[in-house]
C-alpha cells in the first residue's frame, strides 16, 4: 500500500494498544513501526534502476527483518518510557502488529514482497488490491484525523481507531471476494474461447477494485483482457507476442536478467523511438480498457538506462484528462 495508508493504520494500531497509557505518542510509535519496512527507499539514492526494483519490498519486507525490528524497536521504547509503564510483552505485541500490518497489506499488491529474504528471492503477490486504493485508505485516514483532533482522554478515541481498522478490513475482504469472482470468470472465458494457457493472473486497475486487468500466458505471448465486476458480456482478449528475438542482443547484460526476474516471466519486448523496450505486463497498460493495443505502464529502455527513472508507474496516468476519467468510470460500470 502507499505510505500514507501505512502511517494511518499504524497510528490506529498504536492508539488502540497504548493510547490510554502514553497518549498521542502511541500514534507516533505505531506510524513509525508500520512504516519501517519502506526504509528501503533509501537504497534508491545509490542503486541503479534494476537493482532498486529488486531491493524494494525485498529484505526490509521479510519476516527476518520484522523480527529484528520488533526486538530493536521494543528495546528503544522500553528505554524511552519508565519501567512498568508498559509491559515488555505489550511492547512486543504492539510493534509486531504494526510492522506485521505492513507486510500483510503489501502482499495483496502486484509488486510482490520478499517475505522469505534473504533465504529465498521468491516474491509473493496476491494481486488483490491496487497499491493506492482510496476506498481502502479513506477509513484509517478519517480515523487518524479524528484521533489527532480528539483529546487524549476522550472516550471516543478507541471507537475511531477501531472504525479505521474494521472498515478497511471489511473493504479488503470485499476485494478478495471480487478477486475470486473475476478469477472464476477468467478461467471460464479462457476455456470457452479455446485459449490454451499455462498460467494467468488478474489484478485491479488503478484506484479501484471493480475493473480488473487480465493476463494469460500462452506459448509465444500473452492474451490480455479487462473485466468489470458489473460486466454482462464475455471477456475480449487481445494477443501480444513476447518478441523474445528482440532481446537476444541483451542476454549477456545484467539489467535484462534482473528485469526478467523482477517481472516473474510476464514480459514482452518491442521497438520504440528509444530502441528496444522491455515491458513488464504485471503493471497494466496505459488506458488499455479503452485502447486494447495501448503501451504498457512499465516500460524499460534497454539501450538508454538513464531514461528509466520512476519506471514502475511512470506511464500510469500519461495523457489522462476529464474525458479519459469519464470513459474509465463508464468502463468500471460495465458499459
Amino acid at each position: 500500500m502507499d505510505s500514507l495508508t501505512h502511517i494511518a493504520i499504524g497510528a490506529c494500531i498504536g492508539d488502540l494498544f497504548l493510547g490510554k497509557k502514553i497518549g498521542r505518542k502511541a500514534m507516533l510509535y505505531g506510524a513509525i513501526a508500520a512504516s519501517l519496512p519502506d526504509i528501503d527507499f533509501i537504497a534508491s539514492f545509490w542503486l541503479n534502476t534494476t537493482d532498486d526494483l529488486l531491493a524494494h519490498r525485498g529484505f526490509t519486507h521479510s519476516f527476518l527483518f520484522a523480527l529484528m525490528v520488533v526486538a530493536g524497536f521494543t528495546l528503544f521504547l522500553r528505554k524511552r518510557h519508565a519501567a512498568g509503564q508498559v509491559r515488555t510483552k505489550t511492547w512486543i505485541v504492539f510493534v509486531g502488529t504494526a510492522i506485521g500490518s505492513h507486510l500483510f497489506l503489501d502482499v495483496f499488491n502486484t509488486y510482490g514482497i520478499g517475505w522469505f529474504e534473504p533465504f529465498s528471492h521468491y516474491r509473493i503477490s496476491f494481486n488483490t488490491i491496487f497499491v493506492a486504493d482510496p476506498f481502502f485508505s479513506i477509513w484509517p485516514g478519517i480515523a487518524a484525523v479524528f484521533l489527532l483532533v480528539l483529546s487524549p482522554n476522550n472516550h471516543w478515541r478507541r471507537t475511531w481507531a477501531s472504525f479505521g481498522l474494521i472498515f478497511s478490513s471489511l473493504y479488503l475482504m470485499y476485494c478478495v471476494i471480487n478477486k475470486f469472482k473475476i478469477d472464476n470468470q477468467t478461467r471460464y472465458a479462457l476455456v470457452h474461447q479455446s485459449i490454451h494457457y499455462s498460467r494467468y493472473f488478474t489484478t485491479p486497475t488503478a484506484l479501484n477494485n471493480w475493473l480488473w486487468y487480465i493476463v494469460a500466458e500462452a506459448d509465444s505471448g500473452y492474451y490480455l483482457g479487462y473485466r468489470s465486476v458489473f460486466d454482462q458480456n464475455n471477456i475480449q482478449f487481445h494477443f501480444f507476442s513476447r518478441n523474445t528475438i528482440l532481446l537476444r542482443p541483451f542476454y549477456g547484460q545484467q539489467d535484462l536478467q534482473k528485469l526478467m526476474r523482477f517481472s516473474q516471466g510476464y514480459y514482452t519486448a518491442e521497438l520504440s523511438d528509444h530502441g528496444i523496450v522491455f515491458n513488464d505486463l504485471r503493471f497494466g497498460q496505459m488506458m488499455g480498457w479503452e485502447n486494447p493495443g495501448a503501451h504498457f505502464v512499465f516500460h524499460y529502455y534497454l539501450q538508454d538506462p538513464d531514461a528509466n527513472k520512476l519506471v514502475v508507474q511512470r506511464g500510469r496516468f500519461s495523457n489522462w484528462n476529464w474525458e479519459t476519467l469519464r470513459v474509465f468510470v463508464r468502463r468500471i460500470r460495465g458499459e
